[in-house]
C-alpha cells in the first residue's frame, strides 16, 4: 500500500513539474506571433510598404508600425517595464528594412518582458488605456490586437499580387 501511495505521489509531482506555466505559454505564443509577423514583413515587396488600399487608411508600413506601437503600449502598462520613446508610425524611415526591424524589436520587448514575469504577476491589477484590468487580461488583449492588425494586412499583400503567409495557429 505504501508503495502505491509513493508511486501515485511521484506521478502527481511529475504532472505538476511538466505542466506549462502561464509565462511559458505566453512566451511560446508571442514567439510564434513574431515569426508569423516576420513572414508578413518579408512577403511584402519594398514598394508595397507605402501601399494604402484607400487614401483614408494606413499604409502597410503604418499598419505594421501600429502593431509595434501597441505591443509596447500594452505590455509596458501590463508589466511596468519602460518602453522606448517615440512612435514607430512617426519614424522618418518607413522602408521595409526599418519597419521590419522596429516591429520585430517590439516583439522582442514583449517576449523579454514576459520572461521577467511570474504566473502570479498575471493576476496583478494594472491600468491600460485608462481601464483597470488584470495584467494577464492586458497581455491577452495585446495578443488579440496584433493578430487583428496582422490579419488586416493580408489584403495589402494580396493587392500587391503576393500570396500571404500560411496561417500559424500552432
Amino acid at each position: 500500500m505504501k508503495r502505491i501511495a509513493i508511486i501515485c505521489m511521484l506521478l502527481v509531482a511529475g504532472k505538476f513539474a511538466s505542466a506549462q506555466t502561464m509565462v511559458d505559454k505566453q512566451v511560446k505564443d508571442w514567439e510564434r506571433a513574431k515569426a508569423y509577423t516576420k513572414e508578413y514583413l518579408d512577403a511584402m515587396p519594398e514598394d508595397g510598404y507605402a501601399l494604402k488600399p484607400t487614401p483614408e487608411i494606413r499604409s502597410f508600413a503604418q499598419q505594421m508600425d501600429h502593431i509595434g506601437d501597441a505591443n509596447y503600449a500594452f505590455i509596458s502598462a501590463a508589466t511596468g517595464k519602460a518602453k522606448p520613446d517615440g512612435s514607430l508610425e512617426k519614424m522618418a524611415d518607413q522602408s521595409k528594412t526599418a519597419v521590419s526591424k522596429a516591429v520585430l524589436d517590439s516583439y522582442d520587448y514583449v517576449i523579454a518582458s514576459l520572461k521577467g514575469m511570474t504566473d502570479a504577476d498575471f493576476a496583478k491589477e494594472v491600468k491600460v488605456f485608462g481601464m483597470d484590468m488584470k495584467a494577464g487580461t492586458a497581455i491577452e488583449k495585446a495578443f488579440e490586437h496584433q493578430t487583428h492588425h496582422r490579419g488586416q494586412s493580408t489584403v495589402y499583400i494580396r493587392l500587391k499580387g503576393v500570396k500571404p503567409p500560411q496561417e500559424k495557429l500552432f
